[in-house]
């Protein structure tokens, strides 16, 4: 399939996609001024600040910021790529997909991808039918049952119990026609080293599937019941396989996802067991790592459905130790960061097994924030009994609180570590002013002088981004339209999300291209994807009304220029008023032909 028949096929798709009718099946919607409002599907939220334009053929929710179109929303809510949205909706419209000539590379690659996962779900089904159904699995049965594991989460969750007999499952799969070297490629089997042939490779578990976000098979997890071997392995992963990469999954989010949305967080536990036990609780916005540590991928997963992350590992050393490990990478990914640390017992499961729902989202309520626990978690080690051992600990709280903007707050916090750590506040105000500057420092170098947008006041920046705005809708309709406002306003004016969606629309006009939603979609950053549909779904009605805006847009962007050099003009007299009168004279010149035309402006 090549890439005009697969531009063919997509341009076909989008001609028959009306956006209300594939929003309309998730959201209930209400016209009102033109739009159409509903309760936004991918955060918590009461008050309608979801908005559909049937016309202009983009969603946005002015709540939490997501928009795009009609296949970006299908995404979204199905939790699926953007071209797998494009296919869904092909396949409801009844348009066939173009074959797709794959190279030989990747042919085999698919063609493995594809084994493996029939392997993973014939070995579900296998592993679910001795839980269940077999006189072997009582033991199973009676494990789950003994920790409150109810019917209806062995059914949800697809658990299983893999027998004690060597090659169960091989046996069962080679009749099948998959080979051992395919099996052992899958992770389920593996290799007798002091002897020829296989053996099954989970015995006596407790099989737990992982599934990737579509629902797919792609490992296992198994818990031991038994264990008279101290070196046996409590649980026992699947090896890294073509399908399976601990770091790239999160167990439990693909049954999780729409929670997390509907409940704006997602809590985050060490194990396996810990999040069966919390859903089949009712606390159903739980992912678990997967014996591994947290990555920044697991983190852009998350933020896919829900900004607020509660970490709930275990209240032992390693599992604090391992919470702290995770935190800065959450932090840096942009998401609102807090901590539960379980009380009277070590993990969440045992915990809830114990207490019970209500005292679990008790404990949810009362989360520590990211702030609050690394200031706990290190005055309750620190060595307070000496002036090095004070500063040590400080200089590790402060990486988390140097951000604090409120002053309120950030004045409560230096008397807390004051206080706790017995310093003078003044001393532990310079060492926060100190860091704080070292970082700003560092951020500033990082910085390309090239890329920072000119300083302007709060108020300019707030009318040069509105008056941004009008010039992208219009540009959006009229190349020629941006072509003329940008010989009049330096690009630098925009924001670097709007300069994002200027380049785009250049190129589409340089390589005649269309500019749609289909073109936005594929071209531009999710961010400014987004951005572009609020800019678009906020245009006035009347054709005339946008003209009017658009000169207006004009006019304030070339003020606020002509402002901006007047004021660098006067600064540059200033500085020539004692050392060098021509260039003195020469500098007022100009600064009041400037204002001379300023003046004209704002009398226009």
């Amino acid at each position: 399939m090549g890439s005009a028949e697969l531009d063919e096929f997509v341009e076909r798709v989008n001609e028959r996609t009306d956006i209300y009718s594939v929003v309309s099946r998730y959201v209930s919607l209400t016209q009102k001024s033109g739009r159409y409002w509903g309760i936004c599907p991918f955060h918590n939220e009461k008050t309608a600040s979801f908005t559909v334009s049937p016309e202009k053929g983009f969603f946005y929710c002015f709540g939490c910021g997501a928009g795009g179109n009609a296949f970006k929303f299908l995404s979204l809510i199905e939790n699926i790529s953007y071209f797998e949205a494009i296919k869904l909706q092909a396949q409801r419209l009844g348009i066939n997909l173009p074959t797709k000539k794959f190279s030989p590379e990747e042919e085999r690659r698919h063609r493995e991808e594809k084994i493996l996962l029939k392997i993973n779900e014939l070995a579900c089904d296998f592993y679910h039918e001795c839980l269940t159904k077999s006189a072997r699995g009582e033991v199973g049965r009676k494990y789950l049952e003994a920790r409150g594991i109810t019917a209806e989460t062995i059914e949800t969750f697809k658990l299983g119990y893999a027998p004690e007999e060597w090659d169960n499952l091989l046996s069962r799969l080679t009749r099948q026609s998959f080979s051992p070297q395919q099996l052992t490629a899958a992770g389920l089997v593996a290799k007798r080293k002091s002897a020829s042939g296989f053996y099954d490779r989970f015995r006596g578990r407790i099989m737990i599937p992982i599934a990737d976000v579509f629902g797919h098979v792609v490992g296992f997890g198994g818990r031991i019941l038994t264990s008279e071997d101290d070196a046996t392995p409590k649980y026992l992963n699947s090896p890294e396989t073509a399908i399976f990469n601990k770091g790239r999954l999160l167990f439990g989010l693909d049954k999780s996802n729409r929670e997390i949305g509907t409940a704006g967080a997602a809590i985050v536990v060490e194990g396996y067991m810990d999040a069966i036990s919390l859903f089949s609780a009712g606390i159903k916005n739980v992912v678990a790592t997967l014996g591994t540590a947290f990555t920044v991928e697991h983190a852009k997963l998350i933020l896919r459905y829900a900004r607020k992350i509660i970490f709930c590992y275990d209240s032992d050393e390693a599992g604090q130790r391992a919470t702290l490990r995770a935190l800065p990478i959450v932090q840096d990914a942009g998401a609102k960061v807090f901590v539960v640390k379980v009380s009277d017992g070590k993990d969440p499961d045992e915990f809830i097994r114990k207490h019970g729902k209500e005292a679990f989202d008790k404990l949810i309520e009362n989360a520590q924030t990211l702030i609050d626990y690394r200031m706990n978690y290190v005055l309750a080690r620190a060595e307070r009994s000496t002036i090095d051992g004070k500063i040590r600990a400080l200089h590790e709280i402060l990486p988390v609180v140097v951000g604090i903007k409120n002053e309120v707050m950030r004045n409560e916090y230096l008397k807390q570590m004051a206080s706790a750590l017995v310093l003078d506040e003044v001393l532990v105000g310079d060492e926060w002013e100190k860091f704080s500057k070292a970082v700003k420092e560092s951020t500033r170098k990082e910085i390309s002088p090239a890329v920072q947008r000119q300083k302007l006041s709060g108020e300019e920046d707030t009318l040069v981004r509105r008056a941004g705005e009008i010039i992208l809708r219009m540009g959006y309709e009229e190349s020629e339209l941006l072509d003329y406002a940008l010989m009049i306003v330096p690009r630098e004016f925009f924001t670097p999300v709007h300069r994002e969606i200027i380049g785009w629309l250049e190129s589409c006009t340089a390589q005649d291209k269309p500019v749609n939603q289909i073109s936005a979609a594929r071209d531009l950053s999710e961010e400014a994807n987004a951005e572009l549909s609020r800019i678009l779904i906020n245009g006035a009605d009347e054709p005339r009304e946008e003209v009017s805006l658009f000169e207006d847009a004009i006019v304030i962007m070339r003020r606020v220029m002509l402002k901006r050099q007047y004021n660098e003009l006067l600064a540059q007299a200033e500085k020539y008023i004692s050392s060098d009168r021509a260039a003195y004279v020469k500098a007022v010149q100009q600064s009041l032909k400037i204002k001379a035309t300023l003046d004209n402006l704002k009398r226009n």
